[in-house]
């Protein structure tokens, strides 16, 4: 007999907002905001266009018990804010590491968010890593200063492929020991 184990998910308290796991009704905002071709062409994941049903699948899979990634949703709802303002995520990786991943809503750029969802994410530490890595392409600094501001280190220049730019765009990878 074979005993799968299901993989919980803390929700993360802030000042500004909570990081909390996805739910269905998120659906409506996470394809607004990820079908904005800015917000797509700064990850490698999400296509642009946003194809239909999309959005679904991608909520599905983060709602999965055999994920594997942790994703949580930064709401600002208990702060009076909207219940998405931009989505962060724990990629588990081997050796007792994890690739840190976000993307904020253009409304919220410039905000300082997206520094205080990666620091929170990396104070509480979820999964119990040892290491967080980060990737960003090298025409975004200001996610790269994310990092950095975040205490992650420069580690070197790689290559990545965005789905939404359809090519291979050079990125810097930074790590940090926790």
């Amino acid at each position: 007999m074979k005993l799968d184990s299901i993989i919980t998910q803390p929700v993360i308290e802030t000042e500004r907002f909570d990081l909390r796991p996805l739910r269905k009704s998120d659906m409506g905002l996470i394809g607004l905001y990820a079908s904005d071709e800015r917000v797509a062409r700064m990850t490698t994941s999400i296509p642009h266009p946003l194809p239909p049903g999309s959005t679904e699948a991608f909520v599905a899979r983060a709602m999965s018990d055999t994920r594997d990634q942790d994703i949580w949703a930064m709401d600002g709802t208990r702060a009076g804010g909207a219940e998405v303002m931009g989505l962060i995520a724990l990629q588990r990786m081997d050796r007792n590491q994890s690739e840190v991943g976000y993307w904020v809503a253009p409304i919220y750029w410039n905000t300082g968010l997206a520094s205080d969802a990666v620091g929170a994410l990396v104070a509480a530490n979820p999964m119990g890593n040892a290491t967080m890595f980060g990737s960003v392409f090298q025409d975004n600094p200001a996610s790269a200063r994310v990092l950095t501001h975040c205490g992650f280190q420069y580690l070197g220049d790689a290559e990545s492929y965005s789905v939404a730019r359809n090519a291979t765009v050079r990125t810097w990878t930074y790590s940090r020991r926790l």
